[in-house]
């Protein structure tokens, strides 16, 4: 069993190559290895959560070298929950990114470059979802970096290329930041092995433990788009095309939680940084939301509601508490899969009606009522409506808070109530303006493009909208045919409105919602499950003895 842990990873890496070499040949064959190769990642993540539950921490040191000189990967049940949940996510964007017809236009790119990109981005989250060492984990890092970057920029287009220079610029500082904090770990103890750090470090002076965890969970807040280092994010995201943000949303800045939870366990028990940790949290809980208020764009709207609930999370490692992460990772796998559906949604009104700027929208609950329901029921979710998940993750973070009993934690469950509320406002926001009311005056017509190609800062012509500059980004006046469905290119180009939304798009956002909504149905397999993997993150033993072969 320990041989199909590598897989996860290996996998996608040799599909990228095999993507590069039939480029735009065989189209349809490269799609087929996309889809085949997620899901047999899906299987396998299955496979290894089981396994990992039944048996305990898996682990493989690739070449038979032993820590600190090789390198391991681990299978916990964590990481193997993560791993499933992070799999099944990014099959159904894929799938919905094919029938939005994305890749269709990839022959105007030398190497078809979304495929071998996305490819690259599913083994490095597997990667660090497995990572048994820092150097590893900075390696899975810098992959996800380089295939973010390719994501972000496809097309070339102005708003785009802004984006990911600041996402790079940012990722960049937090990739120096890290090697700094990896270059000093190793020099203190000789060895970046995780399971031998959590032996050694209590050796080291605290001062000098202290900044090492400190560098850390810099580099990780950064990731996970933490307040005060989250302000990259709501002028990142928007810009991609609705799956690329959407996956982005949806698990990357988990990546970052997740190591929180991996390090703060395994390397630095004792909850030195609580405190800190639960004000960062109540301040990402609180600006986050009210930026979320302040915004009529809902692609923007949903980036700040990002960083507000990543603040719930960060609740649960301040609190270091059995109950505070079993509830703590019922909320990470109930966020992902309820953030990337709401950013696909997001998609398909764009698509549906010409904007996602909520004082242009209207009517869409009565033109496109099963839309309507694939909003609705996720923002529910989000907002913690009983008996949903995010509302058992969020009275799990509660009862542990009550249970804590400290200042903080009192001040943080009142801090969680007020931001559900702002939540269900923001949603409710959302759900009046696009969906509930009248289609207002120039609402786009079913036909309009949307996005064109060239949307450089020299324009000066005036758009449609009247506004200067906006000539080639704002909405356009060539129309095509009622139903026509124009692919929503990763090069910034045509986007045409249309009334019937391609049934991949919808089956693949309703697959999510369903995956969401199964942690409802199955809520006390997966509590249990979760409090198990709570267990095992404060024991610590069972992963070293595992990596350590004792």
């Amino acid at each position: 069993m320990n041989a199909l842990v590598p897989l996860p990873v290996l996998l996608p890496l040799c599909a990228t190559g095999l993507s590069l070499t039939f480029g735009t040949r065989m189209q349809r064959f490269q799609r087929f290895i996309s889809v085949a190769v997620l899901t047999a990642v899906l299987a396998l993540s299955i496979i290894l959560m089981i396994a990992a539950d039944r048996q305990g921490p898996l682990s493989v040191h690739l070449g038979d070298f032993a820590p600190p000189l090789g390198i391991t990967l681990v299978a916990d049940r964590l990481s193997g929950l993560m791993l499933t949940v992070s799999s099944a996510v990014t099959l159904c964007v894929l799938i919905y990114s094919l029938g939005q017809g994305m890749t269709d236009r990839d022959k105007e790119t030398p190497l078809a470059v979304f495929h071998p990109a996305y490819l690259i981005l599913v083994a490095g989250v597997s990667c660090t979802f497995l990572a048994g060492d820092l150097v590893n984990l900075f390696v899975s890092f810098e992959i996800m970096l380089v295939a973010s970057f390719v994501l972000l920029t496809l097309g070339g287009t102005g708003p785009r290329m802004r984006a990911g220079s600041t996402y790079v610029i940012i990722s960049l500082f937090s990739s120096m930041v890290f090697l700094i904090a990896i270059a000093m770990t190793y020099a203190a103890l000789g060895t970046v092995n995780f399971a031998q750090l959590a032996e050694r470090l209590p050796g080291l002076p605290l001062g000098v433990q202290t900044l090492i965890q400190a560098m850390l969970i810099t580099v990780f807040a950064i990731k996970a788009a933490v307040f005060p280092v989250a302000a990259w994010l709501p002028d990142s995201y928007p810009t991609a095309p609705a799956p690329v943000t959407a996956v982005f949303a949806g698990l990357l800045t988990k990546v970052g939680v997740y190591c929180m939870m991996r390090t703060d366990t395994l390397l630095f028990p004792g909850n030195r940084i609580g405190d800190l940790l639960m004000a960062v949290a109540l301040a990402s809980m609180l600006i986050g939301i009210l930026g979320a208020v302040a915004q009529t764009d809902l692609k923007r709207l949903l980036s700040f509601t990002l960083v507000s609930h990543i603040g719930f999370m960060v609740f649960g490692i301040g609190l270091a508490t059995r109950e505070a992460y079993g509830a703590a990772i019922v909320y990470v796998v109930h966020h992902i899969t309820v953030q990337t559906t709401l950013f696909l949604v997001a998609g398909l009104i764009e698509r549906r009606g010409g904007t996602t700027e909520l004082t242009r929208l209207g009517g869409l609950a009565k033109a496109a009522p099963i839309l309507a329901l694939l909003f609705f029921v996720p923002a529910m979710n989000l907002a913690g409506i009983p008996p949903l998940s995010g509302f058992i993750g969020k009275l799990g973070l509660m009862r542990a808070g009550v249970a804590d009993g400290s200042t903080w934690a009192w001040i943080l469950v009142a801090g969680s109530v007020v931001t559900s509320l702002l939540t269900l406002y923001v949603t409710a926001k959302v759900w009046n303006l696009a969906f509930w009311r009248a289609a207002p005056p120039g609402q786009a017509e079913t036909g309009t493009v949307l996005e064109s190609g060239d949307d450089s800062d020299d324009d000066t012509d005036e758009g449609p909208d009247g506004v200067p500059g906006t000539g080639d980004e704002g909405i356009g006046p060539v129309h095509r045919p009622a139903g026509q469905a124009v692919a929503a290119t990763l090069h910034g180009r045509a986007v045409t409105t249309t009334s019937r939304l391609p049934r991949p798009m919808m089956a693949a956002t309703a697959a999510i919602i369903a995956l969401a909504l199964s942690f409802t149905v199955f809520a006390g397999p997966l509590t249990a499950f979760t409090d198990r993997s709570a267990v095992e993150l404060l024991k610590r033993t069972p992963y070293i003895e595992e990596v350590l072969g004792k």
